[in-house]
């Protein structure tokens, strides 16, 4: 077996060496000694880093198309999409200028891109009170004035203040979904959300956790992560709750003009019939009967 993985294409070689290294393709590919820890433990975690930007280029894409599709965002928390997109962009922004590996944050440049998206989408179908009165081009360009207002800030901001941003994208995980749990709580529904997104997050967030620890080593990053986790389980476990509910309008399903709040009117059986006797006319009236015909009164 050494024979043919040792005689590799040029082309998959400089790839392998590229990805994991020198020493680590050597030991691993090229003479099979899976018994070194240190250098499977790193190619596992650069495959998985890999794997994780590959599809979070695509995690949120099932999402965006519900949204148009459905041409509604109904169920989505615009406050929720907003400071999830602002803890995406900030450690996109820390993690490129402490030089980590690609590998270790890719996918956070297409997941603030892929969210900026869904934001944009929100406020276009159900935009908030405050912008709700103003056209929908009016809206969209006042929204991308903020994005392009928070990305300059993010390139020119010193080293320092990136730093305290990066500690802050706790609080920031933390409340970026507690608007959409609470909202998914009320409405007993998840609305246009994901399932695919939602599943892709928990095993994305899994498998950070240990591509960080492995390559990078950040407490703050692997802290940020973990409580992430935690919170795409609640909203996983939220979807196993509500799965094909809608969402609570008012009234449920039922026979037409008829209110969730009344029981049914049951006409009474036979035997609790009352019957009425209705008096005749006197005989100086006529009583009116239907037709054409006319009556008159002889006069002596």
């Amino acid at each position: 077996m050494t024979t043919i993985t040792r005689n590799l294409p040029w082309f998959l070689k400089d790839l392998g060496v590229a990805i994991v290294g020198q020493k680590c393709y050597t030991s691993i590919v090229e003479n099979l000694d899976f018994a070194d820890i240190d250098c499977l433990k790193y190619s596992l975690s650069k495959g998985l880093g890999l794997g994780i930007v590959v599809g979070g280029s695509i995690m949120k894409v099932p999402q965006l198309l519900l949204i148009v599709s459905a041409r509604s965002a109904r169920g989505l928390s615009l406050t929720a999409y907003v400071l999830e997109t602002l803890a995406y962009a900030i450690t996109l922004a820390y993690s490129y200028r402490n030089e980590f590996p690609f590998s270790t944050y890719g996918e956070n440049l297409f997941l603030t891109l892929q969210n900026v998206g869904i934001t944009l989408l929100i406020v276009h179908y159900n935009p908030p009170v405050a912008l709700a009165a103003r056209p929908s081009l009016q809206r969209t360009i006042v929204s991308l004035q903020f994005v392009i207002a928070c990305a300059v800030a993010l390139v020119t901001l010193p080293h320092s203040t990136i730093a305290l941003f990066q500690l802050a994208t706790l609080p920031l995980s933390l409340f970026s979904k507690l608007p959409q749990i609470r909202q998914n709580y009320r409405a007993q529904s998840t609305g246009q959300l994901s399932a695919f997104a939602v599943i892709s997050q928990v095993g994305g967030c899994l498998a950070r956790l240990f591509t960080t620890a492995t390559e990078v080593g950040d407490s703050i990053v692997s802290a940020g992560f973990a409580l992430a986790l935690a919170l795409n389980v609640v909203l996983g476990v939220q979807m196993w709750l509500y799965w094909g509910k809608d969402e609570k309008d008012g009234l449920e399903d039922g026979p037409i003009g008829q209110s969730e709040d009344k029981e049914p009117q049951h006409w009474p059986s036979a035997a609790h019939r009352v019957e009425v006797i209705v008096p005749p006319a006197s005989p100086g009236r006529a009583s009116p009967r239907p037709g054409n015909r006319r009556w008159s009164r002889k006069v002596d």
